[in-house]
């Protein structure tokens, strides 16, 4: 048990290095030898857990719907839909790991990387599957498209990622995630479901303190 507890600190950590490094320098600049200085493990301990700089990236990519996806139920769908972002672009100020997954993604010298455009469909799927949800309680205005609203939901976001990125105010990513949640959300949602919903840039940060509670107590 604490061989296995060794190899899984070791793998993280391996995994927050080289997201570091590929946020920083991209795919094609990222070198595995700073990777292995930044993670402190030898070269054979990188290649026992990832057997290419490929398969690194892609483990990397994985963190961002395995990890990434945060929400509490709510009474309210739309709810859900909303803390999904909010929640997203909150760990994105705190989580290198994260950040080094998102640049992989918005990264085109990493598109010869396997399943790059898997983060986008796995987040398309949550969000439509969510909208969905939310149809079914009765919480959209009968014109809505969840397909649609999804979608257009991700292509936005991962446009406010990319200015974030390219101008250096990661920082203000919170802000301009609820810009974009108080811009969609009266298009899609009942007007009494949309006065109850929380589009406060600080929803991110308390949705994902509450959730880390909750586990932590075992709840």
């Amino acid at each position: 048990m604490a061989r296995q507890d060794r190899a899984l600190r070791t793998r993280r950590a391996i995994l927050e290095a080289a997201a570091s490094v590929f946020e920083e320098k991209g795919y094609d600049a990222a070198k595995l030898t700073e990777i292995l200085e930044r993670a402190h493990v030898t070269k054979g301990a990188l290649y026992f857990h990832f057997a290419s700089k490929e398969e690194l990236a892609q483990a990397v990519l994985d963190v961002q719907t395995r990890e990434g996806t945060v929400s509490l139920a709510q009474p309210s769908k739309a709810q859900e839909f909303v803390d999904l972002g909010m929640v997203f672009a909150y760990r994105l100020t705190t989580d290198p790991l994260l950040r080094g997954s998102i640049r992989l993604a918005l990264d085109q010298g990493a598109g010869h990387v396997p399943y790059r455009s898997r983060p986008y469909q796995e987040w398309m799927e949550i969000c439509v599957g969510t909208l969905r949800e939310a149809r079914l309680n009765g919480e959209l205005l009968s014109h809505v498209d969840p397909v649609e609203s999804g979608e257009l939901f991700v292509g936005a976001y991962t446009g406010i990622n990319l200015v974030a990125q390219i101008l250096g105010r990661r920082d203000s990513l919170e802000n301009s995630a609820a810009a974009l949640y108080r811009h969609l959300m009266p298009s899609i949602t009942l007007p009494a479901v949309l006065s109850t919903l929380d589009l406060r840039p600080e929803r991110g940060r308390d949705v994902w303190r509450q959730a880390n509670g909750m586990i932590t107590s075992g709840i």
